[in-house]
């Protein structure tokens, strides 16, 4: 973006999220100001200026929910879609270096780029770079990735970012024993809170939501929904409150066996209800 005419004498330009000032006359003209002075500060371009960085702001946070729900939900996205959006600045920092899978399921790579006909270039585990053009593209799980310690370690060679959390984010598999199971769902159990309301906000600041005394997740999980619910308190009590065990219930509000919780759901409430967990008062009174 240019810089844009705030009045006489300075012009002022969206720089990294903020709106920045330079003289455009005197001993000063061409350099940029420190701060903004009144009169920028006032000026009706400011205003709009700001208003539309505040705009890029929402947007680019849309852009990562979105795709966050796709990773999470490992669902197939249009490789048409990620060609016409992959322009977007914004769009692009939330796909690039994500791990991605076309028509072969065992061909994962990160994504580096994209054309405008929908040609993927993904650098594959033996360090090639690879052009696909499948008619849909997931972006797994983690979970679901079998190769996700070698995808771990290549990263970091890559020195690969990522925008939404994939390749580092936490994982836990289902015990294959079913008494395994049980104890893993009452592992974060017993956290001590201050108070209702603080653990409310945890939950909350956590993305999570709550859904009268639970904090909860839902998960498209191989095409269907499960919910992962933790105990956080009576709703209207703001006494000291500690978390619950952690179960799941299906999209009709039955609640499910461990057994027919699949594993992107699975994982997914587990790192919920450690997450919860984590913020607990330890003993001394101090937060974990």
């Amino acid at each position: 973006m240019g810089w844009l005419s705030a009045g006489d004498g300075y012009e002022i330009a969206l720089m990294e999220g903020r709106v920045v000032a330079r003289a455009t006359a005197g001993r000063a003209a061409g350099r940029q100001l420190k701060s903004l002075p009144k009169q920028v500060r006032e000026h009706p371009e400011t205003q709009r200026l700001r208003l539309f960085a505040a705009w890029l702001d929402r947007h680019a946070a849309a852009c990562q929910a979105q795709v966050d729900t796709w990773m999470v939900s490992s669902l197939p996205v249009p490789t048409g879609l990620v060609a016409r959006v992959w322009p977007d600045e914004a769009w692009q920092s939330v796909l690039r270096d994500l791990v991605v899978v076309g028509d072969d399921p065992d061909e994962a790579g990160f994504l580096r780029d994209v054309t405008g006909s929908g040609e993927l270039r993904v650098v594959n585990l033996d360090g090639e770079t690879v052009r696909l053009s499948p008619a849909t593209v997931t972006l797994p799980h983690p979970v679901l990735l079998p190769d996700l310690e070698e995808l771990r370690e290549f990263a970091a060679e890559l020195g690969v970012d990522q925008r939404v959390e994939q390749i580092h984010r936490a994982t836990w598999t289902m015990p294959a024993d079913p008494a395994a199971r049980a104890t893993a769902m009452t592992e974060f159990a017993g956290g001590r809170f201050g108070s209702r309301s603080g653990l409310t906000a945890r939950a909350t600041s956590l993305g999570y939501r709550v859904s009268g005394g639970y904090a909860t997740c839902s998960v498209r999980d191989a095409g269907l929904i499960a919910e992962a619910s933790v105990w956080i308190g009576e709703p209207y009590w703001d006494g000291e409150t500690e978390t619950g065990s952690l179960s799941w219930h299906d999209q009709d509000g039955r609640e499910l066996p461990p057994r027919k919780v699949g594993p992107v759901a699975w994982s997914e409430g587990m790192r919920m209800a450690a997450a919860l967990y984590a913020g607990r008062t330890v003993e001394g009174g101090r937060d974990a």
